[in-house]
């Protein structure tokens, strides 16, 4: 449904984006990940149309976004960063006003702007003054907006900043439900939120892509995924270490030595990510050492992100 190839955004001398290349399928929730700064809404104005490229090209579900801009923008709905809205406007007003904008008259008009108060929680305020909203509602309202022709595609930048806990977690599960028939992509700086609802994440920095994959498979790229954190009793620690030392899926143990045992991390070999556990299970077992704890790292998003991006690694 998206299709963005080798896009590049240039301001004077300032590279924002830098040849970048992603596609989003239907059914499928993208999160784009980055620091502040590494071009994430530059690249989705470009997605929408609202900024035009330096190079490269983007089509949304078939249609050129420069070349036939009509019918591209006709799939897309956008909520923009800082949730623009009418302010003198109601609630109810401004969606009508949205819709209409979107071509729709009468009865269907009527039942779109229904359904998008319906689907963002927003019938307590449908009839009050944008501007007497909280910033939570004054969101949803703008979410409202984006899904009232119920596009194929979402373009969704930072879709829970400045919400509190509630409030994101009741755009994240709308963000989640409507990802079953539509094709959407949101920028977030917020690394729990990939958890909650993406079923894919791209890390940007810089402008450039430098991680593309499953929230599962970006954890697992940590350095800390795999790493295995014990603590075992039953002969000196030195011995333990020692015994750890020469399993065929380590690749390094560090920790705390003692008479009676040792507390400390078994690493892994980059190959053997998930076995090293079961392998320190059966050398327990076969020297009749007792587990204290056992517990495999499964790696960590915000690991892998200072890992990749610039601002971490300084």
């Amino acid at each position: 449904m998206i299709e963005v190839n080798n896009l590049s955004k240039h301001f004077g001398p300032k590279v924002a984006v830098d040849d970048l290349s992603l596609s989003v399928k239907k059914g499928e929730v993208l999160g784009f990940l980055g620091p502040n700064g590494a071009g994430k809404s530059t690249t989705m104005r470009m997605i929408t149309g609202y900024l035009p490229p330096s190079s490269g090209s983007v089509s949304v579900g078939g249609a050129d976004i420069q070349d036939d801009p009509n019918s591209a923008k006709a799939k897309i709905g956008y909520l923009p960063e800082s949730a623009p809205l009418y302010l003198d406007m109601t609630v109810s007003s401004f969606l009508n006003f949205a819709a209409e904008l979107r071509g729709m008259a009468g009865g269907v008009k009527k039942e779109a702007v229904d359904k998008a108060i319906e689907t963002c929680f927003l019938q307590k305020v449908r009839h009050q003054a944008i501007d007497t909203l909280s910033k939570g509602y004054r969101h949803r309202t703008c979410l409202a907006q984006a899904i009232i022709h119920d596009p194929e595609v979402l373009v969704l930048d930072e879709p829970t900043d400045g919400l509190d806990p509630n409030q994101k977690d009741v755009v994240r599960n709308l963000i989640k439900e409507m990802g079953k028939t539509k094709a959407i992509i949101f920028s977030t700086h917020i690394l729990e939120e990939v958890e909650a609802c993406c079923s894919r994440a791209i890390i940007i920095d810089q402008g450039r892509i430098v991680a593309d994959g499953t929230p599962d498979e970006l954890r697992r790229r940590a350095t800390r995924a795999g790493q295995v954190q014990v603590q075992i009793h039953g002969t000196s620690g030195d011995a333990i270490k020692a015994e750890l030392s020469r399993l065929s899926h380590a690749s390094g143990v560090d920790g705390e030595s003692t008479a009676s045992g040792f507390t400390g991390v078994v690493k892994p070999r980059k190959a053997a990510r998930g076995v090293l556990a079961g392998e320190i299970s059966t050398l327990c077992q076969s020297k009749g050492l007792q587990i204290i704890e056992l517990h495999e790292d499964l790696g960590r998003l915000d690991d892998m992100f200072r890992e990749l991006t610039s601002q971490g690694k300084a």
